[in-house]
C-alpha cells in the first residue's frame, strides 16, 4: 500500500510537471507573441512618426522657399511704391511749380496790360493835343499804335 501511494504520489508529480511545463511553454509562447505584437505596434507608431517627421521637413523646406520669395515679391512692391510715393512727390513740385510760374506770369500780364492802358491813354491824350499824328494800324492785334512825329 505505502509503495502504490508513493508510485500514485511519483505520477501525479509527473503529471504535475508535464502540465506546469505545458503551462510555461504555452507562457512563454503568450509572452512572445505578445512582446512581438506590442514591438509591431511601436514600430507602426515610429515608422508613422518617421514618415510624418519626413513630411513636416519637406513641407518646411516648401514654405521657406514660399516665404522667401514673397520676401522678394513684397520687396520689390515695397520699392515699386516707393518709387511711386516719389514721382507723386515730384509731380506735386512740378506743380506748385507750375503754379508759381502761372502767378508770375499773371503779374507780368497784369503789369504788361496796365503798361499798355497807360501808354494807350497817354498817346490817346497826346493824339487830340497834336496834330501832327500819324497812325498805324497792327495787323496782328487790330489795335492802333499812335507814333507822333
Amino acid at each position: 500500500m505505502l509503495s502504490s501511494m508513493v508510485k500514485e504520489h511519483q505520477a501525479k508529480q509527473a503529471q504535475n510537471r508535464e502540465l506546469q511545463e505545458k503551462r510555461r511553454l504555452e507562457a512563454t509562447v503568450a509572452t512572445t507573441k505578445f512582446a512581438n505584437a506590442l514591438v509591431d505596434s511601436l514600430n507602426k507608431g515610429v515608422g508613422q512618426a518617421y514618415v510624418n517627421q519626413k513630411k513636416l521637413d519637406t513641407e518646411t523646406k516648401i514654405l521657406h522657399a514660399n516665404v522667401m520669395q514673397l520676401t522678394k515679391q513684397t520687396n520689390l512692391w515695397l520699392k515699386l511704391i516707393n518709387d511711386f510715393n516719389q514721382a507723386v512727390k515730384e509731380i506735386g513740385d512740378v506743380e506748385n511749380w507750375s503754379r508759381s510760374i502761372e502767378a508770375d506770369m499773371r503779374t507780368i500780364s497784369s503789369a504788361l496790360e496796365y503798361v499798355y492802358k497807360s501808354n494807350k491813354v497817354y498817346f490817346y491824350t497826346r493824339t487830340h493835343t497834336h496834330t501832327h499824328t500819324h497812325r498805324q494800324t497792327d495787323t496782328h492785334s487790330h489795335t492802333q499804335i499812335h507814333i507822333y512825329s
